[in-house]
């Protein structure tokens, strides 16, 4: 089967950062679907793996976690999938990925693909969806139905941004401010429903979030979602958070100093989509039960793709220009691979 895969850290301009190369179909077997791989997304996860995570010495290793398929075959504990089901999901990040012709996943973090998306849109949101509900719902376990309640998201335009706005939206009653620091990215938060948007690009006293909150009449807020440079702007995160108010994250910061914390008892909470299937918790299902429930909410026309660039076919050329884009920092939404 063609892949794209990896097998040494290296820049993405040179052409040997991701190679088109062979492998062999692989066997499903207990809990594993065979996928036959129809779409895949790009996520900040796949650039971090490539630079910061070598194969062993002479072994290829295949990024992608975010795909949608069809089931081609199902090991004997299957239950929830037959062969011919059109399926989404991110997959798990101590397995190969999804750019690959075929692709073995555990039923278990697999959703059924929302019958109105063709493969494209659908697979640009398991991974972020994922990630999203898991913040809102198994992190801070927000009262959904607490109409006194805001939020705020950092870094709101990407991905799991994107999702996230919508989430909100269409389950809480929550005032949801958004940052970004581009007019598109404004538009675009705007049109997913954000109430408010901050520029966390901007400096100077009188133009810091913190002051451009205040300027728009609203108190500090009861969570804070930082969803990426969060060393950079935790201090101004901690002073827009209301008193036991809760913080969670997503990123790698370099240094954040949690003593900031104390004053204020706040309460701090880090999100990875892959924690589930990583460990092989009691709960891996839920991310089943989850997907599934996107995809009804996908259907009933509550939530929409967040796809903003298709890049063409599956392979080395177009995913090393994916990867370019990503580490640039200034995507909007998802971009998506289709066909091999």
């Amino acid at each position: 089967m063609k892949a794209i895969a990896f097998y040494q850290n290296l820049p993405i301009q040179q052409a040997e950062a991701l190679q088109d190369i062979e492998l062999p179909v692989p066997e499903a077997s207990g809990h594993d679907l065979l996928v036959e791989v129809k779409a895949v997304s790009v996520n900040p996860v796949d650039t971090k793996v490539r630079l910061g995570s070598a194969p062993p010495a002479g072994q290829a290793r295949v990024l992608g976690w975010d795909a949608a398929g069809v089931v081609r075959a199902v090991g004997e504990l299957v239950t929830h999938f037959k062969v011919g089901d059109e399926v989404w999901y991110a997959g798990s990040i101590a397995r190969p990925g999804s750019n690959a012709e075929y692709q073995l996943v555990d039923e278990r973090i697999v959703g059924r693909k929302p019958g109105n998306l063709p493969y494209d849109q659908a697979a640009a949101l398991p991974l972020t969806a994922l990630t999203a509900w898991e913040l809102l719902f198994d992190r801070l376990q927000v009262n959904s139905e607490d109409s006194q309640a805001s939020i705020l998201v950092v870094g709101a335009a990407g991905g799991v941004g994107s999702i996230l706005i919508q989430l909100l939206k269409q389950l809480t009653a929550f005032a949801i401010i958004a940052t970004a620091s581009r007019p598109a990215s404004r538009d675009w938060l705007l049109q997913l429903g954000a109430d408010h948007v901050l520029d966390h690009g901007a400096t100077g006293e009188g133009n810091n979030m913190q002051s451009q909150l205040q300027q728009l009449g609203l108190p500090p807020v009861d969570y804070v979602i930082g969803l990426n440079k969060t060393d950079q702007h935790f201090s101004s995160m901690v002073e827009m958070l209301k008193p036991q108010g809760k913080l969670a994250l997503i990123d790698d910061p370099e240094f954040i100093d949690v003593r900031l914390l104390k004053r204020k008892s706040l309460s701090l909470h880090w999100e990875l989509m892959f924690t589930r299937s990583l460990f092989g918790t009691a709960d891996m299902i839920r991310q089943h039960d989850i997907l599934n429930t996107i995809a009804d909410m996908v259907e009933q026309g509550q939530i929409t793709s967040t796809v903003q660039q298709h890049l063409g076919k599956i392979n080395a050329e177009n995913l090393r220009q994916a990867h370019a884009l990503i580490e640039q920092g200034k995507s909007i939404g998802k971009l998506v691979l289709e066909g091999f």
